[in-house]
């Protein structure tokens, strides 16, 4: 895709504009106003980046999914190398960017320490990190990176198996039995300390969860289409049941975070609530399809960048704010970091993104393994470009 919005999903914008601004209230909550500025949004703020998880599960397992089905008919050759040079060409500018930032300018780590580069570079960052160091937030991008370098090989591997459809929902649930399971084992029994985020939330291994479940909605809608039809006529019903679970789990996740329950039992309802808002934003004439939140659709689009530099920036903002008399919970400082976030985000978006989106469309125009098969991500409603 180009930089336009042709084509997008108001739906997918609207839940991709809600990840981020959910992880914006998160994040000014525990580095810029010591407060729950935002309230109860501030303190269950970190469910936005599972958010992000089901929305890049969905969105890259349909592109996965449907080039195998395309190639199982014998009208396309879905080509690892391919798949991969275009992921990295959409993550890494970015990424590599933020993270010069980081390791040459010593004013944007502050007095954090900053983990060892080898360890970004191989998106290994998140494994065994600990809370406070800097640049900290990009562990979330690795454990995408983890999961897709993983997820085409497995699912070309199972394509190749007799009865590879009963095996890919058998891998699907037992991997998501498996992380609960591991968190069950791993759980440290204490509440809210270090050794938790360490251990299990910032561990590929224990925040799978929603990436599955998107996924399993790709495989759903490529494999069973008869059923995908039928469950995307319901779409008011799947945005109601949607928002009324994640409404429950939130309320649980804010009673007991940390707790045995939750950090089993947690995530994947977690993954279930988004699930349905994403059926419902897929859906068909559904009110979140067709509701356009005015300033979504680019927020969407910028939400990447957004997410690599807000943190920081912020952080940077509140002393010289604080000396015009702006401390971090006044409108003033509010309105400013705010805008200050959006037009980073716009400007690594611009500079950086998409200059590398256009040789990405020009030298890897698709996954498939000759030009002549190039075509458009076969959802046809991506907010994004994967």
């Amino acid at each position: 895709m180009n930089s336009t919005t042709i084509g997008r999903n108001p739906g997918l914008d609207t839940l991709r504009a809600l990840a981020i601004v959910l992880v914006f209230a998160n994040h000014y909550m525990i580095f810029v106003s010591g407060a729950p500025t935002f309230g109860w949004v501030s303190e269950i703020g970190w469910a936005g980046v599972d958010l992000f998880f089901a929305l890049s599960g969905y969105l890259i397992g349909n592109q996965i999914l449907a080039g195998i089905r395309k190639q199982q008919a014998g009208t396309a050759r879905f080509s690892l190398a391919r798949f991969y040079a275009r992921r990295l060409l959409r993550t890494l500018p970015n990424f590599y960017f933020v993270l010069a930032l980081y390791a040459l300018w010593p004013a944007m780590r502050g007095s954090s320490e900053l983990p060892p580069l080898w360890k970004f570079l191989t998106f290994t960052q998140n494994i065994n990190l600990m809370p406070g160091t800097a640049f900290s937030h990009a562990w979330s991008l690795c454990v995408e990176e983890q999961f897709y370098f993983l997820l085409p090989a497995s699912a070309l591997l199972i394509a190749t198996l007799r009865k590879s459809l009963l095996w890919a929902w058998v891998a699907a649930v037992g991997a998501v039995l498996g992380g609960m399971l591991l968190r069950s084992q791993l759980w440290p029994g204490e509440y809210g300390n270090g050794h938790y985020y360490t251990v299990i939330y910032y561990a590929s291994w224990c925040r799978f969860d929603e990436l599955i479940f998107g996924v399993a909605l790709a495989l759903l809608r490529n494999y069973h289409a008869a059923a995908w039809t039928r469950i995307t006529s319901y779409g008011n019903w799947t945005l109601v049941a949607g928002v009324v679970l994640l409404t429950l789990t939130w309320r649980a996740l804010l009673d007991d975070h940390y707790g045995y329950t939750m950090t089993v039992y947690g995530y994947p309802l977690l993954g279930l609530s988004y699930s349905l808002l994403l059926i419902a934003a897929l859906s068909p004439g559904s009110l979140l399809q067709r509701w356009r939140v005015p300033g979504a659709a680019s927020i969407a689009l910028w939400s990447y960048a957004i997410y690599l530099t807000h943190k920081q920036l912020c952080v940077l903002l509140r002393a010289p704010l604080a000396e015009q008399g702006w401390e971090a919970e006044s409108w003033q400082a509010l309105l400013i970091m705010s805008a200050a976030s959006a037009l980073a985000g716009w400007l690594l978006y611009r500079l950086v993104e998409t200059p590398f989106m256009k040789l990405r469309d020009r030298y890897v125009a698709s996954n498939y393994a000759s030009s002549s098969q190039s075509h458009q991500t076969a959802t046809g409603l991506s907010p994004e470009r994967p």
